[in-house]
């Protein structure tokens, strides 16, 4: 595996993310794990990705945990999604496993979700499972300087995420050498 500067996949790696989203206090803990998991593609064979497990809380209560399998390509340091394990959580208990998906499944396909160099103006898909997801990735800005609370970062880079299955859908990420998204 190679390296991406704005998305970290070395084991042992934690990002941890807190705000407010609709007046409801929310921490985002992502762990890249020092497991991998193998996806097989058909024409192409089993793929070794690296595990990322997400775990997303609401005023204090697990809402979601994701494993979500990654890999960079060697050549050119793309990052590569194939899917994801997804547990939905109500009141402690597992209800759903909505959002699951796994490229090789389904005609599903692995989509890109970091190009090795910022190519400003890109655009790709994230996700592409129909009828589920269809997240979109565009590089709108690069060479930005971020203050927060950790520090100051620079170099940093703008995505903006968009999906055809809500138009009125929009986020934007921010990602920092060395830190992936702030």
């Amino acid at each position: 595996m190679g390296e991406n500067a704005y998305f970290i996949l070395k084991p042992g790696y934690q990002l941890v993310l807190e705000g407010e989203d609709d007046g409801e206090e929310v921490l985002v803990e992502i762990t890249v794990l020092n497991e991998t998991k193998n996806v097989l593609l058909q024409g192409i064979g089993q793929v070794e990705t690296r595990v990322v497990e997400e775990s997303e809380y609401e005023d204090g209560e697990i809402v979601e945990i994701s494993r979500n399998f990654f890999a960079i390509c060697s050549e050119t340091n793309a990052v590569y999604y194939f899917g994801e394990d997804v547990d939905i959580y109500e009141d402690g208990e597992v209800i759903s496993h909505d959002g699951a998906w796994r490229a090789g499944e389904d005609d599903t396909k692995p989509r890109l979700m970091m190009l090795g160099t910022f190519l400003l103006g890109s655009r790709y898909f994230q996700e592409h499972v129909p009828c589920l997801a269809m997240d979109r990735g565009e590089h709108v800005e690069m060479g930005l300087v971020v203050i927060t609370a950790a520090g100051t970062f620079s170099d940093c880079v703008k995505v903006k995420e968009t999906t055809p299955h809500d138009p009125d859908e929009l986020s934007y990420n921010i990602y920092c050498p060395g830190v992936g998204m702030i």
